[in-house]
């Protein structure tokens, strides 16, 4: 639990904000219970996230047909390379925000805070300025086909142009996560989901925008998501609040975050360099594969978030603990952590089996037996894999919590060089087959690093505190 300082005078006004934001400390309790119900509000969100893009698939790919549904598809790794790089920075940010929140460092939480909206906001903008730059010609290098690149130009440019908005979301979502408080985004992402849909439907169908009505449909969702973050962190999570006089230079406190954001920046980053360039050997297959590759994805995105979401509660929870010295907390939650990812694994891959082609018309709308069937074998594979994902995803964040940077990095590499030698080797070789037992090849490897680095490191911990 934080100790609140008396040196500055709105600290105890604070300190009752936060504690009215239904923060969960996790450095106290029940390890299980506490990570669970931090998690269940974050996955619950992460659903209302993927709903933006499921609802766009929808309406897109029952109004618009295919070749629209495969223009969205075709630049999805592409958005989620520039946006998932500003997201890894902020989620850097919100990591070190949760160590001084386990620490009960009120003045470097505050300091945090402040320079988390500064960087966000310089990072944001150069991204969104180069990939407007540079956005046609890289559609051209992945061998977008000709058909297609109009629309997936339009719909991404759009898009990308309101990134600072997405970017955003991202950090304030993260800096209440960081404390403990995952309900409030979950109820922005609702309201905001409700929006997304109801004016994508309007904007495709109703009023015939075609593939921008889509973009446009996202991006003011988004910004109303925002607005709704603002608002509450003015009224109940003032620590939160950007506040001039904590914006002074502490190049300490800057490095570390900068240290932090950049190796999650530049994991997710590689990773998503590997998935366009993957995305790539999917362009130059044939339209009727990329429309079944998106809609795969899309449904795979659906279950595997869920892992995802235990992934980013065990960072916000090894990073309270570790700040807190508690590192017995550290190791057991983490454990537990792992045997829910595995329980949820084991119920997907049950359920996508037996209603996975249900799925895919449902969401696609498309009859065309040959993207149906291309879609159910990708989505069969993967889901297959996905207890080996959990210990992958769940020990990396974890990792990433109690800053160890490293292997994460160098297993986000691994993944790059394995999707490379896709669209070199394997798609050559194997044709779409390659594409879906790549990214099971790279869980299995990149799991083994992380687990290596895990035990070296709980073992070199347990020596330090004379556990051993």
């Amino acid at each position: 639990m934080i100790t609140w300082n008396k040196e500055s005078g709105d600290s105890m006004a604070d300190a009752v904000a936060t504690k009215k934001t239904k923060s969960i400390d996790m450095t106290t309790g029940p390890i299980t219970k506490s990570i669970i119900l931090f998690a269940l509000p974050m996955f619950f969100g992460n659903i209302f996230q993927h709903l933006y893009n499921i609802v766009d698939t929808a309406i897109v790919g029952n109004v618009l047909g295919d070749d629209a549904l495969a223009a969205v598809g075709a630049v999805s790794p592409l958005y989620n390379m520039v946006i998932g790089f500003a997201s890894g920075f902020t989620n850097g940010f919100s990591v070190v925000l949760a160590r001084k929140f386990g620490a009960g460092d009120e003045k470097k939480m505050k300091k945090t805070v402040v320079w988390s909206y500064v960087l966000t906001l310089i990072i944001s903008l150069s991204l969104t300025i180069l990939s407007m730059v540079f956005l046609r010609p890289i559609l051209v290098a992945l061998d977008t086909p000709a058909k297609i690149i109009d629309n997936s130009d339009k719909y991404l440019r759009i898009v990308l142009a309101f990134a600072v908005v997405t970017c955003a979301y991202n950090m304030l979502s993260a800096l209440l996560r960081a404390i403990g408080n995952s309900m409030a985004p979950l109820y922005f992402l609702i309201i905001s989901s409700i929006i997304n849909g109801s004016l994508d439907y309007v904007f495709v169908k109703i009023f015939g925008f075609g593939i921008a009505g889509a973009a446009y449909a996202t991006v003011i969702a988004q910004i109303i998501s925002v607005m709704l973050c603002i608002i509450y962190i003015i009224s109940k999570a003032k620590i939160l609040a950007f506040n001039f006089k904590w914006l002074k230079f502490d190049g300490t406190l800057i490095k570390e975050m900068m240290t932090m954001g950049f190796s999650m920046g530049l994991m997710l980053v590689v990773v998503s360099i590997g998935s366009v360039a993957l995305q790539g050997a999917v362009n130059s297959l044939d339209k009727e594969i990329i429309a079944a590759h998106t809609i795969a994805r899309r449904i795979d995105d659906i279950f595997m978030w869920t892992i995802g979401t235990l992934g980013m509660a065990s960072s916000t929870y090894a990073g309270q603990n570790y700040g807190a010295g508690k590192m017995d907390r550290v190791y057991k939650g983490l454990r537990n952590t792992i045997g829910v990812a595995m329980l949820w694994s084991v119920f997907s891959t049950a359920m996508l089996f037996i209603f996975g082609r249900n799925l895919i018309v449902l969401i696609s709308g498309s009859h065309n037996s040959f993207v149906i069937e291309t879609a159910y074998k990708y989505i069969r594979i993967n889901v297959s894999f996905f207890v080996i994902l959990s210990i992958l995803i769940v020990l990396r964040n974890g990792l990433q919590g109690m800053g160890r940077k490293i292997v994460p990095v160098l297993g986000s590499v691994v993944e790059l060089i394995f999707k490379f030698a896709a669209v070199g080797i394997i798609t050559n070789k194997l044709g779409y087959f390659g594409v879906c037992i790549l990214e099971p090849i790279i869980w299995c490897v990149c799991a083994m690093m992380v687990l290596a680095d895990f035990l070296i490191f709980v073992k070199k911990s347990k020596q330090e505190s004379g556990g051993i």
